[in-house]
């Protein structure tokens, strides 16, 4: 289906034509109603001087009389014509003593059938106003004047009222066309910025708004605002892509360097012993498990949201627990001391520690477990990589202690507390961020995603992660949920979620 030409156009010009039709509607409607009051009130004051007159007549002694009592209808003073019409045919005389044409509505006038009336009239060439009206002995008198002059007013107001209103229109248009470009400046100014952005690839550009359009805080103005945090937004996006992917090549150049030597080394496995044969393979084994669990990373780091179809509500106690035995089996060298308590229906507080063997010592039951809505797999991912974070960085022999506490509908509280040389200040603002790596951290293992990764699963949760350092040295990490993610403290034999 093609669309018309005014479709086509732009904004402003619709605005403008839309804005000049409604006001020449209003213009037009107003010119006519005044054309139709100032011909009323011309012809009203016509009518009152024939009323004059005819009163006047009837004043004087007329009876018995028939006929034309002023016949010279040429003068434009009044009264111009006048005479006296029976109501009998039969009695009116000569035909030559009548000057104004008698209808038979006249002779019902005279017969006192029908009441007076106004008309208007053609004689001898000239427009006349006649009113008839009934005297006594059954005659009607017939009083007329020449309307020219209201008539010739009456065409020149609607001539004047005419070009009132075409320059209305048109000034109306003007007005409209400028009045609408400026209140859609703004959004020419931000069509262009998008077209610009479009062929530059570049969300740097902002929308331009002078002070006294900024000070306006309208529709157009909160558009203009709303856009340039958009564009903000895309811009930091546009930027952390960037950061990402600048800072991927640069982890992965290391390892894929090593995995080309390593590989090139076993090329040539003739010329190896079967011990370096042995090294060689086994480096490259461990090169290709880093590479795979940094590129494993960095797609998790690219999912944006949870995937709604898999949110449940998760035991946050046993998966808390789930996370410690697994972390013991990596790091058997760390000792790992679990508290879990509750406070709602009842309190308790339940403790295990362990290290490479993971048994538990001193454990007691808590009264019920805490649900939180969630992925378990992913909540499970953020729990391990703080716990890995903490192990990494705990002195050997040191302690890292993992809380649950929480209150009735008030949110729940994961902490894990390492004992190691905590975070420096300089460090605390960005330990969250992308690769980052303190000074410290550099000769460690590890890419720099792991607590980039849990922040950004808290996040996808409604959680919120922080750091901060711990009283008495070592970092603490706490995951805070807040109330209305909280199933509350189940009784340990109810029925509910379980992971």
């Amino acid at each position: 289906m093609s669309r018309s030409p005014l479709s086509r156009s732009p904004l402003r010009t619709r605005l403008a034509l839309v804005t000049s039709a409604a006001v020449a509607l209003v213009a037009l409607g107003v010119l006519a109603a005044a054309y139709v009051v100032i011909r009323y009130e011309l012809v009203r004051q016509l009518d009152l001087q024939l009323t004059q007159q005819s009163t006047l007549i009837k004043q004087e002694d007329w009876s018995g009389k028939t006929g034309a009592l002023q016949s010279d209808c040429r003068w434009l003073s009044a009264p111009a014509c006048a005479q006296i019409v029976p109501a009998d045919p039969g009695k009116t005389g000569a035909p030559g003593k009548l000057a104004l044409p008698v209808t038979e509505a006249t002779r019902q006038v005279a017969a006192g059938d029908r009441g007076a009336y106004y008309s208007d009239i053609t004689h001898q060439g000239h427009p006349l106003r006649m009113l008839t009206t009934r005297t006594k002995n059954d005659r009607a008198l017939q009083v007329a004047i020449r309307s020219d002059i209201v008539e010739k007013g009456v065409r020149q107001a609607g001539l004047l009222l005419g070009a009132v209103g075409g320059a209305g229109v048109l000034l109306a248009a003007v007005l409209g066309y400028f009045a609408s470009r400026t209140a859609l400046r703004p959004v020419t100014r931000l069509t262009a910025t998008a077209e610009r952005i479009a062929a530059t690839r570049d969300p740097a550009h902002r929308i331009e708004l002078a002070p006294y359009e900024a000070r306006r805080q309208d529709e157009i103005t909160r558009l203009a605002d709303s856009f340039n945090t958009m564009l903000g937004e895309l811009e930091q996006s546009v930027a952390a892509q960037r950061r990402l992917v600048a800072d991927a090549s640069h982890e992965l150049r290391t390892p894929l360097t090593a995995l080309r030597t390593n590989a090139e080394l076993l090329a040539r496995a003739e010329r190896l012993s079967a011990a370096q044969r042995d090294r060689a393979a086994g480096a490259l084994g461990r090169q290709l498990r880093e590479v795979t669990g940094l590129v494993n990373d960095l797609i998790e780091l690219a999912r944006e949201e949870e995937p709604q179809p898999l949110v449940e509500q998760v035991r946050l106690d046993l998966l808390a627990r789930r996370c410690v035995e697994q972390a013991r089996e990596h790091w058997p060298d760390t000792p790992f001391t679990v508290t879990l308590a509750a406070v709602g229906t009842g309190t308790g507080t339940g403790t295990s520690t362990g290290a490479g063997t993971g048994t538990e010592a001193g454990a007691a039951e808590v009264t019920g477990p805490a649900t939180v809505p969630g992925v378990p797999a992913r909540l499970a991912r953020l729990i391990s990589n703080l716990l890995d974070n903490a192990a990494k960085f705990s002195p050997p022999g040191g302690a890292v202690e993992v809380a649950l506490t929480g209150s009735y509908g008030g949110g729940l509280d994961l902490t894990v507390r390492d004992h190691g040389r905590g975070i420096a200040a300089e460090d605390l603002p960005y330990v969250f961020d992308r690769f980052y790596r303190s000074r410290q951290a550099r000769a460690l293992p590890g890419s720099g995603l792991g607590l980039a990764m849990a922040r950004q699963i808290a996040r996808a949760h409604g959680a919120e992660l922080t750091a901060e350092q711990a009283e008495g040295g070592g970092a603490r990490f706490r995951l805070r949920f807040p109330g209305g993610s909280t199933g509350g403290f189940l009784p340990e034999n109810a029925e509910g979620p379980s992971r």
